[in-house]
């Protein structure tokens, strides 16, 4: 299913078919600020499980980040932060941004890892902001990588569904992506933000 979502006014009858397809256990493409992402409902285990099948990799070696719809939804999944680190999130969310910080134990027990750390992300996108904001919860985040090692991120949308229409439940048509992913920055264990993956975006200190 191919979905068209305006960014500046979202339909929220297709909003609303999206949040249902997520809460029944579907896997959904989408816009955000930076490349494609795709995601399902962080409290299905099922669709995660399926996820890290579509990516190749082990759950346990996944590095999947949390869209989050705001702050108060972000620090339900995180531990207490610092105030240096609270404005910090502040000062660049909504943004090209996943920041890592400290889980807390709302993180579903499939997504814990060794190092009990959650990437958060708040992308300056209103569709996929609306999508969560109706779910209730986060979405489980991952990019879309193409395999042509040249173009590295699938930004045309249609293309995007002609590849995975049979692996997801819907592609969300919300214009052309961007093609570089978001700057990863590890507010975990340093005094000063470590930037671990230089993305889009410029951090505001």
């Amino acid at each position: 299913m191919l979905l068209k979502i305006y960014p500046e006014n979202p339909n929220m009858r297709h909003v609303l078919k999206v949040a249902d397809i997520l809460k029944n256990g579907g896997i959904i493409i989408y816009p955000t600020d930076t490349v494609y992402g795709m995601g399902c409902d962080i409290s299905n285990t099922k669709a995660v499980e399926k996820i890290a099948r579509l990516k190749g990799i082990k759950l346990k070696d996944a590095d999947f980040s949390f869209i989050c719809n705001d702050f108060s939804t972000l620090s339900n999944y995180t531990q207490h932060f610092s105030n240096a680190t609270f404005k910090l999130l502040k000062k660049n969310l909504p943004g090209p941004f996943t920041f890592i910080l400290p889980a807390s134990s709302n993180v579903p027990k499939i997504l814990h890892r060794k190092k009990k750390t959650v990437g958060v992300r708040i992308p300056d996108n209103p569709i996929i902001l609306k999508i969560a904001e109706t779910l209730g919860r986060p979405i489980l985040n991952t990019s879309i990588y193409d395999e042509d090692e040249v173009v590295e991120y699938t930004t045309d949308p249609e293309l995007i569904h002609e590849n995975f229409e049979k692996k997801v439940d819907a592609v969300i048509n919300g214009g052309y992506g961007g093609n570089i992913p978001s700057t990863v920055v590890d507010c975990t264990e340093n005094e000063e933000p470590v930037i671990i993956r230089e993305g889009k975006g410029v951090l505001e200190l």
